[in-house]
């Protein structure tokens, strides 16, 4: 589910701001943009992340600042030494005059940096974890206002599929009282003589009639639509679970409209098959 929070604090010399985003995605993604003074605290950011969010695609932006973040110079004496020895190598091969002063060197790529990052120590980190808490209670409050939306579009659609299967259910006497008047108006058609009471016209309509139950798929409709909402109340993710039975669903409806060999039932099938495709698209942005 998408979401955004934010939070902003200060404390211990640092002022701290925290941006949390989240998108639909049916896996769980979790990407940081944090300054490298708080690499150590990466994982960690993860991990905390990763308890309260368990699906979709989460940005999270951290940014520090404070009194002290002037442009501070650090110098890298390894490398400066470095240029010093291979300034006088080179200046031996070439038999150059002249002398190679600390200008030089300072100049020379990578011996003079300047950072603006602040040193994060332990009691800085507890504003960076608190500020994090902020903001991922603002994400988490905005999540839980557009899964209340999405659970009543769900149950919504869920109740339309269950009208739907109920007039299915009354259909089906019909579909075989339907079938022995066509079977007997072929049979004056082709001039044959059976009377309605015939044996041979009995056992062809029961036999139709035990092809064509779909009393066992309307049951098993039933019962997954059921476990849907009963699993859709639930405070705990839920996402894979409602994937898992809509599929269900799904299999049972085809299988439905393919023994049912009626028009009108074939069409009631297809419009449960639209509103569970709305369903199944919605439920990948259930956590």
């Amino acid at each position: 589910m998408t979401g955004y929070g934010r939070g902003q604090l200060s404390g211990n010399g640092i002022q701290v701001l925290v941006e949390v985003q989240s998108v639909n995605k049916r896996q769980t993604e979790i990407l940081t943009n944090v300054p490298s003074t708080l690499a150590s605290l990466e994982n960690d950011i993860r991990a905390k992340i990763g308890r309260m969010v368990s699906r979709g695609r989460i940005v999270v932006t951290i940014s520090v600042t404070g009194p002290t973040s002037h442009p501070q110079p650090k110098l890298d004496d390894d490398l400066a030494n470095l240029y010093l020895r291979r300034f006088k190598l080179l200046q031996n091969q070439l038999r150059l005059p002249g002398e190679i002063t600390i200008e030089t060197i300072l100049r020379s790529p990578g011996v003079v940096s300047f950072s603006e990052e602040l040193p994060i120590d332990a009691s800085a980190r507890s504003v960076v974890d608190a500020t994090l808490d902020v903001a991922l209670e603002q994400l988490l409050k905005m999540r839980a206002k557009e899964g209340a939306n999405l659970h009543k579009d769900l149950n919504r659609r869920v109740k339309t599929i269950l009208k739907a299967i109920a007039r299915i259910s009354k259909r089906r006497p019909e579909v075989v009282k339907r079938y022995r008047e066509i079977l007997l108006e072929r049979i004056k058609k082709i001039g044959l003589e059976l009377g309605v009471a015939d044996d041979r016209l009995a056992k062809e309509v029961a036999l139709f009639a035990e092809r064509s139950d779909f009393s066992e798929e309307l049951t098993r409709v039933e019962s997954h639509l059921g476990q849907f909402i009963e699993t859709a109340n639930k405070q705990e993710a839920i996402g894979r679970t409602l994937e898992f039975i809509s599929q269900e669903v799904g299999r049972e409806l085809n299988t439905l409209s393919a023994k049912a060999n009626d028009a009108e039932i074939s069409q009631i099938v297809v419009n449960c098959k639209a509103e569970l495709e709305k369903i199944r698209e919605q439920v990948q942005n259930v956590e």
